[in-house]
């Protein structure tokens, strides 16, 4: 399964009665975010879900509102996950599924443009919108390709036929462009958004490793390993929701593969009350996945008063919400496998528990 694939939503999302039931909201916090945008035939919600995070935090930080370029991450990060691929020997994955922190290892090492500077996502071969049906299986053809079994080398110059295949689909990424009268390379266009790329963290709420540590969520589509902070399911959530009241959105990785369905609701059956025990043991048996990433931007009562959280999604303005969905608190409680935000807008006592294990 990728994270994202909008091709594999229509046999990995159960409907239910349950959470197709008509409901209304009281919005309680709504911050400022940008247009929902469309992953379409791609698994790049992570890129999306992760750019619209970094979005939203400029338009807190500036007041300005920017559209960054998602083809131009596919184009860094999938020649990045080609080049893990090739110094782990081919012990590892190629997929167009990825985590909030290749977004941010991107822009740190590449930096990033504006979605003009580079051609329209699908518009090299033809679609509107991003199309990986062609590109990433012959992209995945000539990585594994590279690696032969018993070769004591990788081909040479095997960089420039992946990075050709890549080019191919997605576009070159610009050595310098023009925005709003002024020229800039990407490096140069990172800096005039001012985040501080050192801000941000992952935290999880696992019980197979402990609390208070870091560790690589063992999860096929976080390559790259960086790790996240543990901390209880509890008081994952106490900061999801400080995050929230204090005008920080959150990027969540998650899983959609239960009770999520297609008009714009997550929610659990009324008889389910999540605990730490259930997050593990669904984990532990893959009932419970990492395969999707979103944008949660609000806060809001259902009419029974139960709470929900707003949240912007990558497949359109699709549902019955133009492309945001309603997810409930359990659920949230549930499914999520990690949350990455800005550390500013953690409680005090946990940024100094990161800092004391050396963030």
């Amino acid at each position: 399964m990728l994270v994202g694939a909008s091709s594999a939503q229509e046999n990995l999302i159960r409907q239910t009665s349950n959470t197709d039931a008509a409901k209304s909201f009281r919005v309680v916090k709504e911050i400022p975010i940008t247009s929902v945008k469309n992953q379409y035939r791609s698994g790049t919600c992570w890129d999306y879900a992760t750019l619209g995070f970094f979005e939203s935090e400029i338009l807190r930080i500036t007041g300005k509102s920017y559209d960054l370029c998602e083809m131009f991450v596919v184009n860094k990060d999938y020649m990045d996950c080609a080049t893990h691929y090739v110094r782990m020997h081919g012990y590892s994955q190629i997929s167009e599924g990825g985590s909030c922190d290749d977004v941010l290892e991107v822009i740190r090492q590449h930096g990033i443009c504006p979605e003009q500077a580079m051609p329209a996502p699908g518009s090299l071969t033809g679609d509107s919108l991003a199309n990986f049906n062609v590109f990433f299986p012959e992209l995945e053809r000539i990585v594994s390709s590279i690696v032969r079994k018993g070769a004591k080398a990788p081909q040479q110059h095997w960089q420039d036929s992946v990075q050709a295949v890549i080019e191919k689909y997605v576009g070159r990424c610009p050595d310098s462009f023009e925005y709003e009268g002024m020229t800039y390379t990407p490096k140069s266009f990172a800096e005039r958004l001012r985040l501080n790329l050192d801000d941000y963290v992952s935290l999880t709420s696992y019980t197979h490793h402990p609390f208070r540590k870091w560790f690589v969520i063992e999860a096929p589509y976080k390559w790259r390993l960086k790790p996240s902070y543990n901390i209880p399911i509890k008081e994952l959530m106490d900061v999801l929701d400080k995050a929230l009241d204090t005008g920080y959105t959150v990027a969540w990785g998650g899983d959609v593969t239960g009770d999520f369905t297609r008009t714009g609701l997550a929610m659990l059956p009324d008889d389910v009350s999540p605990t730490q025990a259930m997050r593990q043991e669904q984990w532990d048996d893959w009932r419970f996945t990492y395969d999707h990433v979103m944008l949660i931007y609000g806060k809001a009562l259902d009419e029974s008063g139960k709470p929900y959280y707003m949240v912007k999604n990558s497949w359109g303005k699709s549902g019955k919400y133009k492309g945001i969905w309603y997810m409930s608190r359990d659920y949230i409680a549930l499914n999520t496998v990690y949350l990455f935000l800005n550390q500013q807008a953690l409680p005090k006592h946990l940024r100094k528990q990161l800092e004391s294990s050396g963030f």
